[in-house]
């Protein structure tokens, strides 16, 4: 049987945190589906697009990596597309915390569905989209956190 993850996420922008992730992950699975998350109630600065265009971008020479736009709970989504991991970045343990929780559940609501979770390396522990946003939207250079040849003009 195929090992099939989901990476969900808003990826609003996608950072090499999310790069390494996925990468390291292709180890452990056979195919992973990047989710980006489509929340009407909430607001992202990028346009789902261009953050579905540069993950593809990113993945592109992978066949292993998907890049799919959804809605609604992940584990549903997770069902639908056949996967029964959903793949977790932790870089704090506040970050533990968080997803201990949806995990759990995750874990009630749809039991044949696991989470994996991966430590991210040290040196990409500070790295997050929310921080990444703010540099750039005051004319930092955010080049050193996004993967090589993402251009964040909107």
């Amino acid at each position: 049987m195929k090992k099939k993850a989901v990476f969900p996420g808003s990826f609003d922008p996608i950072t090499v945190g999310h790069e390494a992730l996925v990468i390291r992950a292709l180890s452990i699975f056979d195919e992973i589906v990047v989710a980006i998350g489509n929340n009407a109630n909430k607001h992202y600065y990028f346009p789902i697009e261009k953050r579905k265009k540069w993950i593809s971008q990113v993945f592109g020479s992978n066949p292993q990596v998907n890049v799919v736009v959804y809605e609604g709970l992940t584990v549903d989504f997770c069902r639908e597309v056949g996967a029964n991991f959903i793949l977790r970045g932790l870089r704090t343990s506040a970050d533990f915390e968080f997803e201990r929780g949806i995990g759990q559940m995750n874990k009630m609501l749809h039991p044949d569905i696991e989470s994996v979770f991966l430590l991210t390396t040290p040196e990409l522990t500070p790295v997050t989209s929310s921080i990444i946003r703010d540099v750039f939207k005051n004319g930092g250079d955010v080049s050193q956190f996004i993967p090589a040849g993402i251009d964040l003009t909107i």
